[in-house]
């Protein structure tokens, strides 16, 4: 197979020339920073509470029974209204579940012996339906603020720009939550998505585009429903990718992981947390400059197999610094499946359709981290620690060679055909 081709004249910094992208980049980053340190204090807020696996899973499911279901009317409402106006006002109500969680610290030994960690699940369960919305809205404005012919590169810095973030935001929040207790670290996380909230403002109120039919909702949906089944590469791309995050994942168990196997404090968590993030941005710095749109399919499939072996390997690790180098091996691997299906699904994608796309696209791919999150402390409570991340990585293997098998579009995609 050869390697991944450098279009004639390609700038990898193309998209940046826009202001308004650029705005919307610093924007996900704060946004992001702060939400994935929140992920890490939760979990280990959680984790030394309980001492339950399930318990960490919980928090996945918690967060995904509200997105799947509001995801179902977000896709919708993204077409219909305006996606500047819902994208500030979504990004309030976290600004709200963020202070939420911080007020419930202030007597933390106190609440959680009074009250348990239900309120925490209440306060995760609404950021999920903020979640569900937020999403579909953010991932339409961004095809209006990028012009077509930049949208595999602005897909890239947006990936580069995530992953970044995701990466600071463990680390960071480990760090502060080991050293300055949980309050200090939620403090920041409402610190840091107040900043972001100020970034929505420098970005326009694109109008929406025109629709040719305007349906009622349910007719809406099913709409959005039949194009995704009918555009086989895509729906393709998001099945693999579905399916490989639900079973593949191994980040909901770490603060157990950590702890029993590692010996490693909520320090060591925020790094290890960090480590795939920080593997997707080494490879999507890398695939800004050799975007890989020639052979898509087959790179697609070969990076799901590394991620699911990558995950294996992880499993029978004792050693802190060999855990997070495979870690940070199944990021770069993931990244590459990350940046294919969104260029792929802003490529396909009508105008008029992408709030409902994006939304369907956030019901398989985006609900399966929260679900893959249950599904790993689900099968740690039954199988154990270890066999439960071994069969997690051997099901990703299982379908790579499925979908290889059953999607022929897949295996045959090349992204340069649609430009």
């Amino acid at each position: 197979m050869s390697l991944p081709d450098i279009p004639e004249k390609h700038n990898p910094f193309s998209s940046l020339n826009f202001v308004e992208f650029r705005y919307f980049l610093l924007y996900r980053f704060l946004f992001t920073v702060a939400i994935r340190m929140q992920g890490v204090i939760v979990g280990w807020q959680i984790f030394e509470h309980t001492r339950d696996p399930l318990s960490l899973g919980l928090i996945g499911l918690a967060e995904a029974i509200p997105y799947i279901i509001s995801s179902f009317f977000a896709g919708h409402t993204a077409d219909v209204f305006n996606r500047k106006v819902l994208m500030v006002s979504f990004t309030l109500v976290f600004l709200l579940c963020a202070i939420a969680l911080t007020y419930f610290t202030f007597d933390n030994s106190l609440f959680l012996a009074t009250y348990g960690v239900l309120p925490v699940y209440s306060v995760i369960f609404i950021s999920g339906i903020a979640r569900g919305f937020l999403a579909p809205a953010v991932s339409a404005l961004f095809g209006q603020i990028v012009p077509r012919s930049h949208y595999a590169n602005a897909t890239a810095w947006s990936s580069n720009t995530w992953q970044t973030a995701a990466v600071a935001g463990p680390a960071i929040g480990g760090v502060i939550y080991g050293f300055s207790g949980v309050t200090t670290a939620y403090f920041c996380v409402v610190s840091l998505i107040v900043l972001s909230y100020f970034m929505t403002f420098k970005i326009r109120r694109h109008p929406l585009p025109e629709r040719f039919k305007n349906e009622p909702l349910m007719e809406s949906l099913a709409t959005g429903v039949k194009f995704l089944f009918k555009t086989k590469s895509l729906l393709a791309a998001i099945t693999l990718d579905l399916f490989a995050v639900l079973f593949g994942g191994a980040i909901a168990i770490l603060p157990m992981f950590s702890n029993d196997v590692l010996k490693v404090g909520p320090e060591g968590l925020g790094f290890l947390n960090a480590a795939p993030f920080l593997g997707s941005v080494i490879m999507g710095i890398a695939l800004a400059y050799i975007p890989p749109l020639k052979e898509a399919g087959k790179w697609l499939l070969y990076c799901v197999a590394g991620f699911g072996i990558s995950t294996i390997l992880f499993a029978f690790t004792t050693n802190f610094l060999v855990a997070f180098i495979l870690l940070l091996i199944a990021g770069m691997f993931d990244c590459v499946s990350v940046i294919i299906r969104g260029t792929l699904q802003q490529l396909l994608t009508p105008d008029e359709m992408r709030g409902r796309i994006s939304a369907l696209n956030n019901i398989f791919i985006g609900s399966s981290n929260e679900l893959g999150a249950f599904e790993s402390g689900a099968a740690a409570k039954l199988m154990g620690l270890i066999p439960s991340i071994i069969f997690g990585g051997s099901m990703s293997l299982i379908v790579v060679l499925y979908s290889s098998v059953k999607f022929p579009e897949l295996r045959n995609l090349n992204l340069r055909e649609l430009k």
